[in-house]
């Protein structure tokens, strides 16, 4: 199973991305991406663990291992899925600090993404982002 963030990383998503001309090739990729989520436990599943902001469920859990924070989601949406791992791999096993200084939003244009996304999506990608930083910046 594929570590979204060690395996994974934003700078591969930028380098896959860029070898397809289509953008419906690049979402068939992201969606590609999210099946490599590792599963969710049902006990995750909770009300607590679902990001507010987002059209689909998102489901967001967190660990704190040596330091370094550790994501696990999923959605009920494919596109979704894959929008998480676009975002694990660039925050995935980075300590609080490395989480907090990331430019997200330097990472995204480099994928052309947001433009490409219905406005319900870009918040939902967004409200994802700010889960993460404020799990970050609260641990």
């Amino acid at each position: 199973m594929a570590e979204f963030g060690t395996d994974i990383t934003a700078a591969d998503i930028v380098d896959t991305l860029s070898f397809f001309d289509s953008w419906e090739e690049r979402y068939k990729y992201i969606i590609d991406l999210g099946r490599e989520l590792p599963p969710l436990a049902d006990e995750h599943r909770i009300e607590d663990n679902l990001v507010r902001g987002c059209q689909s469920q998102v489901w967001l859990v967190h660990d704190l291992q040596d330091g370094r924070l550790r994501f696990v989601a999923d959605s009920d949406a494919h596109i979704v899925r894959g929008l998480l791992g676009v975002v694990l791999a660039a925050y995935n096993d980075k300590t609080p600090a490395q989480v907090l200084a990331f430019d997200i939003d330097a990472y995204f244009d480099e994928l052309n993404l947001i433009k490409h996304l219905s406005p319900t999506r870009g918040n939902g990608l967004r409200a994802m982002v700010g889960r993460i930083r404020a799990t970050a910046d609260a641990v």
